[in-house]
């Protein structure tokens, strides 16, 4: 079950709950709530999990990137090299190498800065996705705790009340 099932199940239990009279709390079955948060509790690593790969993906990304930039330098190098070494168009090879090279750094550079973007935004997405699920998991709970604390309040109130008579 996924964290968000999860949470939709705590407010439904919460919305769901028996409704004391004239008042706008409710009692909901505390085996039902400790069940959700014990489910939460197991999921959130999943998901945490989850963003762990996303960051390894992007690692690994990123190495495949260099590589290729490294491969596409040295072709580029060997070409050269082959140019350089026919002596009837020396000068050509030489002009054509630099422009390789010069093609080579500007893909290696295109491919980097990419990667880089690429790997900036699944990191943003994942701190934002982690922190949307913190947002909505202190609130959900920290409703359903205002909602037993009232209800207890509520009750503690008709025992002192009950008591009085």
């Amino acid at each position: 079950m996924s964290v968000n099932n999860i949470l939709d199940e705590i407010e439904n239990l919460v919305v769901d709950g028996k409704h004391i009279v004239f008042t706008n709390k409710s009692i909901i079955e505390e085996p039902d709530l400790v069940r959700l948060v014990d489910d939460l509790r197991n999921e959130l690593p999943l998901e945490l999990q989850n963003a762990a790969q996303v960051m390894q993906e992007k690692e690994d990304i990123l190495a495949q990137a260099r590589e290729e930039a490294a491969q596409i330098v040295e072709q580029a190098k060997e070409y050269a090299g082959k140019l350089v070494n026919e002596s009837e168009i020396v000068t050509q090879s030489q002009d054509k190498a630099r422009l390789i090279m010069e093609q080579a750094k500007a893909q290696e550079q295109e491919i980097m800065e990419k990667t880089m973007q690429s790997s900036q935004q699944l990191r943003s997405d994942a701190d934002q996705y982690a922190n949307q699920v913190f947002d909505h998991l202190i609130v959900n709970v920290g409703n359903a705790l205002n909602v037993l604390q009232q209800a207890k309040t509520e009750l503690n109130r008709g025992k002192e009340e009950n008591q009085q008579e």
